[in-house]
């Protein structure tokens, strides 16, 4: 997100600009959840990373509604956030060691992308609620009820397999 160079004259600006942020941020993680999932060895987290991955894609059909009911062609701002947070993520893809120890750190970087998309999707339809447009704020917070029970869900497998077999490992 580019705040220091956009003109923002309401928050109908602000919320576009927010929006293409988005935008941009579930279009990124549509291209890395596959690799996330090849390189889970728990097969809960491997089946977690592809359902999210559906649900992205249809977080970014329902983006491209928001846009059309907001008037707008759909358009990526780069989201630089979200670029640094698969960054990261593809350092634990690539990472050596014990299998268990990796989905932990797998299970960490995702998380920290859930816990973006929960700050956006909320202060986006915050936005949209402001300015009287709650269709579009409906569809927001479908989105952050979804990223909500992924992230829950990641907790979910982490405390009850994932982290207690990567204590296991051997230091």
């Amino acid at each position: 997100m580019n705040l220091f160079n956009d003109e923002f004259h309401n928050l109908q600006d602000l919320l576009i600009n927010q929006v293409e942020d988005l935008y941009d941020a579930e279009k990124r993680l549509v291209d890395t959840l596959p690799q996330m999932a090849d390189a889970a060895q728990s097969p809960a987290l491997a089946s977690a990373f592809r359902s999210h991955l559906q649900e992205t894609q249809g977080h970014v059909r329902r983006l491209e509604q928001v846009f059309q009911m907001l008037g707008r062609e759909a358009e990526r701002e780069t989201c630089d956030a979200m670029k640094g947070l698969i960054k990261e993520g593809e350092h634990m893809i690539k990472a050596k060691g014990d299998p268990s120890v990796r989905d932990a750190a797998l299970i960490a970087a995702a998380q920290r992308v859930e816990h973006y998309e929960i700050a956006g999707y909320g202060t986006a339809r915050n936005f949209a609620q402001r300015i009287g447009r709650d269709d579009v704020a409906d569809l927001l917070q479908q989105t952050l009820t979804e990223e909500k029970q992924t992230d829950r869900k990641l907790t979910e497998i982490a405390e009850s397999a994932v982290n207690p077999s990567a204590a296991r490992a051997v230091m």
